[in-house]
């Protein structure tokens, strides 16, 4: 094998790998944003502030899961709706668990930025949800397109995803309809 080809194919396999490491990335964002927290009942947020960083800073993406007000503890990461009949959401972090005068929790709560806690408690009938996970990033995604252009896009990238599958399943196939004294083993 002369330098030149054997350049060229690692230069291919560097090509072929990188397509690999972008692919997966694609996947698991996908994964991350939509089809695990859809098939979960989970709800994506967006973090829009610098109140959560550095561990959540702006623009990430924060899946949040119904629980039990009664199994929320001192440092979970809750989402409310701090304001009654107003649809903008809150996360922050669970700095002090009480209870009110009806005997249903309430939850002092602190940005991780945020040099003091939250004036009013959350009630528990502002509770949203408790952060299952979050991803940076994603977050900007899901704050600038619609629901219909995210669900156009998910239909896209898989479309792509299918169609690069069966172009590498084509190649693979003529490589080896190319080829076939090099796929077939050897005995002795």
């Amino acid at each position: 094998m002369s330098y030149g080809s054997r350049s060229r194919s690692v230069l291919a396999g560097v090509l072929r790998a990188g397509e690999w490491l972008v692919l997966t990335v694609i996947v698991g964002a996908v994964l991350a944003a939509v089809v695990v927290p859809r098939l979960a009942g989970a709800t994506p947020f967006a973090v829009l502030s610098g109140s959560m960083e550095p561990g959540m800073p702006p623009g990430t993406l924060v899946i949040v899961r119904d629980v039990d007000p009664a199994s929320i503890g001192t440092g979970d990461v809750i989402t409310f709706m701090p304001r009654a009949n107003d649809p903008s959401v809150v996360t922050h972090r669970v700095v002090g668990v009480g209870v009110d005068m009806s005997g249903a929790p309430t939850f002092t709560t602190k940005g991780d930025a945020n040099p003091v806690a939250d004036v009013a408690p959350v009630r528990a009938v502002q509770l949203v949800g408790q952060r299952w996970y979050a991803v940076p990033y994603l977050g900007w995604i899901v704050e600038v397109l619609t629901a219909r252009q995210r669900a156009v896009g998910i239909y896209l990238v898989a479309g792509a995803l299918i169609l690069y599958a069966l172009v590498m399943f084509a190649g693979a196939f003529r490589d080896r309809v190319r080829r076939p004294e090099a796929h077939q083993v050897q005995h002795a």
